[in-house]
């Protein structure tokens, strides 16, 4: 007699799903999900270690890189744990524009996760949709850093300068004739406030596009509802954060219970979700694109009126400015101690979160007096997330893996840290 078994199935990492970096062991009963074993470590870069052998200030460029679709919102929990432990106090204005690059790092997260998701389940058009948006807010982040993804723009007591006066703008070519430039230009005329204005205004109807798309579409519906579906108790005993946790109906958002910057002078809900499972949590992050559109518009209007510096005057954290660097000795040496050895931080810990898209992004930090930290730790939310795959996934089919992988949004520069 036939001794029927489970048979084991390697997902990934070459799944287009699981994006070259995840490996999936599935333990199957026919096509049905018995036991997800996460294997992960494909892309391990060592940030935490690479962190404690540089000087505090040489850091802020790892955190771009731990998860490359939120880089702005990962520099805002390091440089926030910097300051506090040294006392740093920031001008409002940089925080009005960290608050604006947050919200905006949020909508160029989520257009990524939309469009991927969508994807992954089988939509192709979402993708493009996406992507389109995508693109102007990249040319803010390029504007302000001179990146397009890395920015390295938030500095400990600011950010590294103000909000430029002119946007970049497109050129005639033998592809693109004057007419079609000039078209092309005309929301690039004024300065970067304007233009974000302009984008701010157009953004609700492009997400009443993508709900078109989706929200209705019968086939998004049977990929999604019903699917990894986590209850409010479960989704805090598992440690999810972020529109994990609001999907499945708990309002818990750092912006609102432990606000930081000015996020207390922004007027903006929390979506939650009620059944808990992929649909609830699709819903709740395109609200939140339109939720993020609005806290964006008051920032434009506060920056708009009110002019000031960006940078903390505190000369421990702040380099000199470069004009200053070029005519005097001491600015010099300032400029040049400053670049090389950086600041000694006093001996203490910190924990500091914020609100990043994906979750509760938490910097834990040890500091020995040095001018490099003793120990840093990363609370990254996808590892928590990826932590409840086999939870998530058991009694499901084989194609629901792919529908689960997308609702968590992971990024595996964080998991893998």
């Amino acid at each position: 007699m036939a001794e029927i078994q489970n048979y084991t199935l390697n997902f990934g990492p070459q799944h287009p799903a699981a994006h070259g970096v995840l490996r999936l062991i599935l333990e199957m009963e026919g096509e049905v999900i018995q036991r997800a074993d996460p294997h992960i470590g494909l892309l391990h870069h060592g940030t935490e270690k690479l962190a404690e052998t540089k000087p505090y200030n040489q850091s802020i460029g790892y955190m771009d890189r731990l998860d490359y679709v939120s880089m702005m919102c990962n520099e805002h929990a390091y440089v926030k744990a910097i300051e506090t432990m040294l006392g740093v106090d920031v001008p409002e204005r940089a925080q009005y524009i960290r608050v604006m690059f947050d919200e905006i790092t949020r909508i160029l997260n989520h257009l990524m996760w939309l469009g991927a998701h969508g994807l992954d389940i089988g939509a192709m058009t979402i993708f493009l949709y996406c992507f389109r948006e995508r693109e102007d807010l990249m040319d803010c982040y390029e504007a302000v850093s001179g990146a397009r993804l890395h920015a390295t723009y938030y500095r400990p007591g600011g950010v590294y300068r103000d909000l430029p006066d002119s946007m970049p703008r497109y050129e005639a070519s033998k592809w693109h004739s004057e007419e079609e430039v000039k078209k092309k230009n005309t929301n690039r005329e004024g300065s970067l406030l304007d233009f974000i204005a302009d984008f701010t205004d157009r953004f609700p109807g492009c997400v009443d596009e993508y709900e078109t798309l989706l929200t209705d579409n019968r086939i998004w519906k049977q990929r999604t509802v019903g699917i990894g579906v986590v209850s409010p108790e479960r989704a805090l005993q598992l440690g999810f954060t972020g529109p994990m946790l609001r999907g499945s109906g708990i309002a818990w958002d750092l912006r609102k219970k432990q606000p930081y910057a000015v996020y207390d002078k922004m007027k903006f809900d929390i979506p939650v979700g009620v059944e808990g499972d992929c649909y609830d949590r699709y819903l709740v992050r395109v609200e939140e694109m339109r939720q993020s559109n609005e806290i964006v518009k008051q920032c434009v209007a506060w920056l708009k009126d009110n002019p000031g510096d960006v940078m903390s005057n505190d000369l421990k954290v702040s380099p000199p400015p470069r004009t200053e660097m070029k005519t005097s000795m001491e600015g010099l040496i300032h400029h040049f101690k400053h670049f090389t050895e950086g600041y000694c931080v006093p001996e203490g810990e910190i924990y500091s979160a914020v609100e990043h898209p994906k979750g509760e992004f938490g910097i834990y930090m040890v500091s020995d007096g040095a001018n490099k930290p003793y120990r840093v730790k990363i609370r990254a939310p996808g590892f928590v997330h990826l932590s409840a795959m086999d939870e998530m996934i058991k009694g499901h089919m084989l194609a629901d893996v792919v529908a689960v992988i997308g609702t968590m949004d992971i990024v595996f520069g964080e998991v893998d840290r």
